[in-house]
């Protein structure tokens, strides 16, 4: 027998012994699980019988309570033990199913040489004190992705240990069989990315520990950057890489980080559930996950409603005939700057000598305090003071201004009509309260006259609640009106353009009370800086996907808002489909948002998505393209059709889809422009497909299938094959439509087809 063979045997073997190791441990655990779970239903169902309860006296009752703690803490325990069973036994079954995916052999410096397995997490055996399976992330783990055979090097909570590394091996192991293992370099062997990516897409997004790449490895394990930015191209794997890190950040700092203590803002919420089972599948609870329209629509509350991106880009996508349209575009790219930022502040600064605008104080249809005497009120406090501390001191005067006229508002004649409606019981009451405090008198005249005033008071009191509660969250503050009078005051930055036509368009929408999507931020940066930040401190890392659709000005309101986080934001450039970012050259969201020295920037230029023949084709149609690298997986040629009518489009897309459905493809995509486009076609194409799914911005499962979306709600996710609907010139011509265009493109992994009617896309390669 070769040394190969004999390699190979001797794999196979531990492969079986450590399998069968862990369905041993997994059936006596799941026992032990069960009789936990059946003890603490008994403690519940029993609690009250095996507590005695006796209230006697003090002692009696003090005894009562200690066996009542008791009873509590016992299940307090056995609840705790059944959690820590419970996520040992998940363990458990993954790793049944793939134990290691990976194999070093390591020697410290001087040291003899020791063998490493990695897989999803860790295996003891019987003794507790022997690896069997390192867990991915611990510090030795990360050799395995970083070096080849040779001289190694990896840091550790006590330092850098240095040493060599004599055998790297890598395994594809199903249910206990070795299936093939082979010996590898530093890049992780094409064969298993092969398999991983040749196979279909799938609902959910998939863990790639078995696959990552050394450079996404330093995405995974950087633990200084204060801001992390990865720009990778379409398909590269940031995504991928980005949640693998919040994995090993939880397994890092698990003593001090959970995962409530880290926020995902996603591109929509669709990608919520995309994403949703990366974490579990790794054993670790979902992190926060929200987008940042939900963010927005949270901090301004009901006030006004919300134009999200998505209705912004369908407008911009859809309204060329607007007469307003050039101002709309020029407001979104003005209010997306950080030059913004800068005019709001400077508008602040004035803001404390004059100009604050308030509401009047309204009592059922009367004024209590007027908006001029709160204006005089708060330019009277010290002007040493910033504009937070003052509203704080005008609200404790206001406050007391509101006690001494609930007195005066006691004597009017609503009062006495709330009085007679009352009943019995709330004058026995009044009666009781007055006579513990002594109010009464001989004389029953002024008894009646105590009662009065004790419950007059009392209506009142639960009147001015309501008022005194809006006064405490300073509602009597204008912040609408001071954001409209900006606009009249302040003089436009020097680049911008319309700014008469942006006034008048953002005071027609507010006055609405409809908030367009570009005013959001800067208005909710206004109201913090008038009445104070109100800061997230608990949150310690902040993630951000497809960050190429933020304008500067949100990255650094989002900075203010989370001012202790670390800040890893992971997109493309070259997928810059909102506005604010298609109207400026060289945009860089990124770029100062953090000091230099606290920003690290990675960029990943390998693409696993798609087959190079797709990699190929899209990557002509952006600058920069000839730099990304596509993976050595082949496939079908794209496919471009120019057909001559609607009758004989339907035809092509009936036989595309039959077509890939004989292929097996279980989740394909016929891309639209809009949301116009979209519905438009699936109007079409719904009697002859009934199971056809029509994806809109309030889509929130992502679902395996033939489905139709626009390209915009396409970013993030990726589909076995995909049908551009439409890519004539017609449809993409103007310049500010070619990443929307490369986007839709990228997001097929084996086939890709384009049809149109008419003359090609100048965009086509």
């Amino acid at each position: 027998m070769s040394n190969i063979e004999d390699d190979y045997a001797q794999e196979e073997r531990r492969v079986q012994a450590v399998t069968e190791l862990i369905r041993e441990r997994l059936g006596r655990l799941t026992d032990e699980t069960g009789d936990i779970k059946s003890e603490i239903v008994d403690i519940k169902r029993n609690f009250w019988d095996d507590v005695t309860v006796n209230f006697e006296d003090a002692a009696e009752t003090a005894e009562t309570y200690a066996s009542m703690k008791q009873q509590a803490e016992l299940l307090s325990e056995r609840e705790r033990s059944h959690r820590v069973l419970h996520n040992e036994v998940k363990l458990l079954q993954k790793l049944e199913m793939s134990p290691y995916f990976g194999r070093i052999d390591v020697a410290e410096e001087g040291g003899q040489a020791e063998t490493i397995y990695l897989g999803v997490g860790s295996l003891l055996d019987d003794t507790n004190e022997n690896y069997l399976v390192y867990d991915w992330r611990a510090p030795i783990s990360s050799v395995y992705y970083d070096y080849g055979p040779g001289p190694i090097a990896y840091k550790t909570p006590n330092g850098t240990i240095t040493g060599e590394m004599t055998l790297k091996r890598q395994y594809i192991i199903r249910y206990g069989k070795l299936l093939s293992m082979f010996d590898t370099g530093v890049t992780i062997g094409d064969e298993i990315l092969q398999e991983v990516l040749g196979k279909h897409s799938d609902a959910q997004m998939k863990s790639i520990v078995a696959t990552i790449q050394q450079e996404q490895n330093a995405i995974i394990r950087n633990e200084q950057a204060k801001l992390l930015v990865v720009q990778g191209a379409a398909g590269s794997g940031k995504t991928s890489a980005a949640l693998q890190r919040v994995a090993y950040l939880l397994y890092r700092f698990r003593e001090s980080l959970t995962a409530e203590q880290i926020v995902l803002f996603s591109p929509n919420p669709m990608f919520n559930s995309y994403v949703s089972t990366v974490l579990p599948e790794l054993g670790e609870q979902n992190m926060q996950q929200t987008t940042y329209g939900e963010y927005l629509e949270h901090r301004l509350g009901k006030a006004f409603q919300l134009e999200d991106q998505f209705q912004q880009m369908e407008y911009c996508l859809t309204s060329y005939d607007d007469p307003q349209y050039a101002a709309k575009l020029a407001s979104i790219k003005l209010k997306g700057t950080a030059q913004f930022m800068d005019v709001i502040d400077r508008y602040v600064e004035k803001l404390a000598h004059e100009g604050m605008q308030f509401k009047n104080i309204v009592f059922r249809g009367k004024v209590l305090i007027s908006k001029k005497r709160i204006a005089e009120m708060f330019y009277e406090l010290d002007p040493s003071l910033n504009i937070p501390l003052r509203l704080q001191e005008l609200t404790g005067k206001l406050l007391k201004e509101l006690t001494v006229l609930s007195k005066e508002e006691q004597k009017e004649s609503w009062v006495d009509e709330e009085l007679e409606l009352l009943g019995t019981e709330q004058f026995v009451e009044a009666f009781q309260q007055l006579k513990q405090k002594n109010q009464f008198h001989d004389n029953s005249f002024n008894d009646y006259e105590a009662e009065r005033n004790y419950l007059a008071a009392r209506i009142v009191q639960d009147q001015f609640k309501k008022l005194r509660r809006q006064v405490k969250l300073l509602k009597y503050v204008d912040t609408t009106a001071i954001y409209i009078a900006m606009f009249q005051q302040e003089q436009a930055p020097e680049s911008s353009e319309h700014w008469q036509q942006i006034s008048e368009l953002t005071l027609q929408a507010i006055m609405n009370k409809v908030m367009p999507y570009e005013d959001a931020t800067p208005y909710l940066y206004l109201k913090e800086r008038l009445e104070g930040f109100h800061t997230n401190t608990t949150v310690k890392y902040v993630f951000i996907d497809e960050g190429q659709d933020y304008s500067p000005f949100q990255l650094h309101y989002l900075k203010r808002i989370f001012p202790r986080s670390r800040m890893t934001i992971v997109g493309d450039i070259n997928q810059s489909i909102f506005v604010h970012a298609s109207l400026q050259e060289n945009f860089n969201p990124f770029e100062n948002v953090y000091d230099k020295n606290e920003t690290e920037r990675i960029t990943l230029l390998r693409s696993y998505r798609s087959t190079k023949e797709i990699v190929e084709f899209t990557a002509k149609m952006i600058e920069g393209g000839d730099q990304i690298i596509p993976f050595n997986r082949h496939g079908k040629q794209p496919v471009v059709t120019a057909l001559a009518s609607e009758a004989e489009y339907d035809q092509h897309v009936d036989e595309i889809l039959h077509s890939w459905l004989r292929e097996g493809y279980t989740s394909i995509a016929i891309i639209c422009k809009t949301a116009k486009e979209s519905k438009a076609v699936y109007a079409r194409f719904i009697e002859r497909w009934k199971t056809l799914r029509l994806i809109t911005q309030e889509t929130v499962t992502f679902e395996q299938g033939i489905m139709v979306i626009p390209a915009y709600l396409a970013k993030g996710v990726e589909f076995d094959a995909v049908i551009i609907y439409d890519a004539s010139d017609d449809n993409y011509h103007l310049e500010s439509e070619r990443k929307l265009f490369y986007t839709a493109c990228t997001r097929a992994m084996h086939e890709l087809h384009l049809l149109l009617v008419g003359k090609p896309s100048p965009f086509l390669p």
